[in-house]
């Protein structure tokens, strides 16, 4: 009966998604993906870099609708995308933002805040995030802001403005949409040094923002090793459905969304390898003593962050192997060591 009841909501939902309504023709469309019931993504065409050809779109926009109610996560990376993302939920949805939130001081989820610049000062709409994404857009997001213009051109950057949050969140505030309840989680020292969780028992959804990846490259550059996996272990236990973070993933017969496991795997292999060079008496600059394995050198970005994962992943672990027991030194066969025994 579930599976009857997700199926026409499914096919209803993907009608309403395609069938504009009077007057939106001239609307970009937007070509949102159903998650869950009133839950949509807004999703790149694949895993890659900010370039022009994406216009820094490299990561989903989503949304949480109740009737005219709208709550949008993370609204991407420039003014003009968040114009776009405004008018079709208003054409389509017949919906208005009401809420806002930036999961993390990143610019391409946060900078498209400029869309809604007119009714944020109206207090219309309102911006969420904790206070530590606050403080690191203050810091940030004049930086990046120009570092975005660089890479996805000017163009696509143009009319966009730095737009801060104007409400912080803390661990356990709930937040409604319509009759929707989301959780608010607070996790420190993961992806970045605040990062923002919402979960929504009742559809199994869970927004990780930059917790977890698909298959582009984890970016550590506020971000700590052993944080981040304590993170996705929390994650893990409350068995979500869907996750909506640097991808959209869900899982398939009630088991965990894929995108987890292999952000995980990544932070445990390039953890594991850290170590182990450190062991063979490396040194921090000699990041390509740690290669890793040939699935993840396919990655959108492992090119570009690699190396510098490698040296903040060192940095962070020095003080763990200081604390390990020396490893068990390694004997071949036949030698003196070996013959004596």
């Amino acid at each position: 009966m579930k599976r009857l009841v997700w199926l026409l909501w499914a096919v209803c939902a993907l009608a309403q998604a395609g069938a504009p309504a009077r007057g939106c023709e001239a609307v970009d469309r937007v070509p949102w993906q159903a998650v869950a019931p009133g839950v949509w993504a807004w999703s790149p065409a694949a895993p890659q870099e900010i370039s022009p050809a994406n216009a820094g779109h490299v990561v989903p926009v989503s949304v949480l609708i109740d009737g005219t109610e709208a709550m949008v996560i993370d609204p991407g990376p420039s003014h003009h995308h968040g114009l776009r993302v405004r008018a079709s939920l208003a054409c389509r949805f017949g919906a208005q933002v009401r809420w806002i939130v930036n999961t993390h001081a990143h610019a391409e989820n946060v900078l498209a805040n400029s869309a809604w610049a007119d009714r944020i000062a109206a207090g219309q709409t309102t911006v969420l995030a904790t206070a530590g994404t606050r403080d690191a857009m203050e810091q940030r997001c004049p930086a990046c802001l120009d570092s975005l213009t660089a890479r996805a051109g000017a163009d696509a950057m143009a009319g966009t403005a730095i737009v801060w949050p104007t409400r912080t969140l803390a661990e356990g505030d709930v937040l409604g949409v319509g009759a929707q309840r989301l959780r608010v989680l607070r996790v420190e020292q993961g992806h970045t040094d605040s990062d923002l969780v919402l979960w929504h028992a009742a559809q199994g959804v869970l927004w990780a923002g930059g917790l977890v990846y698909g298959e582009r490259l984890p970016e550590l550059a506020q971000g700590r090793v052993d944080g981040w996996l304590t993170a996705l272990d929390r994650l893990e236990t409350l068995k979500p459905r869907h996750v909506i973070g640097a991808v959209v993933s869900s899982g398939l017969a009630g088991g965990s969304p894929p995108a987890l496991a292999a952000t995980r795997g990544y932070l445990q292999v390039l953890r594991a390898r850290v170590l182990d060079a450190m062991d063979q008496g490396r040194h921090a600059g000699e990041t390509g003593s740690v290669q890793m394995p040939v699935d993840y050198r396919a990655w959108a970005g492992f090119d570009e962050r690699q190396g510098f994962n490698v040296q903040r992943a060192w940095r962070e672990l020095e003080a763990v192997w200081m604390q390990r027991a020396p490893p068990a030194p390694t004997v071949a066969p036949g030698s003196a060591e070996q013959v004596g025994r």
